[in-house]
């Protein structure tokens, strides 16, 4: 798979957002129950910027098939060394070890970041990134019981994290 990633600009919106979009029939990946407009993702899209909070797209020939973002944790100074990691794959590009690579590359930027600890905040039911984030030393570091309330459906939604300063190596899993 030949490609590349590189920050987003505010040409890419439309595409982040509609694999954003392609996420919410699921119910697997994100607590909105309907699709978000382009207009309601510009103040989250101007919280990113390369320096800090990045936010990344992916191409492959010239087409933006997937997007990655470092998002304040509470937003207080105190922990501003702490991020939340997300990762959205077009449908197209899932399956296909995207979402390893693209997480590997988050682990590995974060500390010239200023980064040290990476969250993700992913549903229990949600096994494929469950696993993404296992393979990767991630633990479970808090469950939020029945939070969401999906198609009547009540979700937990579970924190996961990895401290970066003497944790098990990126890519490589925890021994059971």
């Amino acid at each position: 798979m030949s490609l590349t990633y590189r920050d987003a600009t505010l040409d890419d919106l439309p595409a982040i957002v509609a694999i954003y979009n392609s996420t919410v029939a699921s119910r697997q990946v994100t607590a909105d129950l309907d699709p978000v407009s382009i207009e309601s993702r510009l103040a989250w899209f101007h919280s990113h910027g390369p320096h800090a909070r990045p936010l990344w797209v992916v191409e492959e020939g010239g087409e933006v098939i997937a997007w990655l973002s470092f998002s304040d944790f509470y937003g207080r100074p105190a922990y501003a060394r702490t991020v939340e990691v997300s990762i959205y794959l077009d449908e197209r590009a899932r399956g296909k070890g995207l979402g390893k690579k693209l997480l590997q590359e988050a682990l590995d930027k974060a500390p010239s970041l200023n980064v040290d600890t990476v969250l993700g905040f992913v549903f229990g039911h949600n096994e494929p990134s469950m696993r993404l984030f296992a393979s990767f030393g991630f633990t479970a570091w808090g469950t939020l019981p029945r939070v969401a309330m999906l198609d009547g459906v009540e979700r937990d939604l579970v924190i996961l994290g990895l401290r970066l300063d003497g944790a098990a190596k990126p890519g490589m899993a925890a021994a059971a």
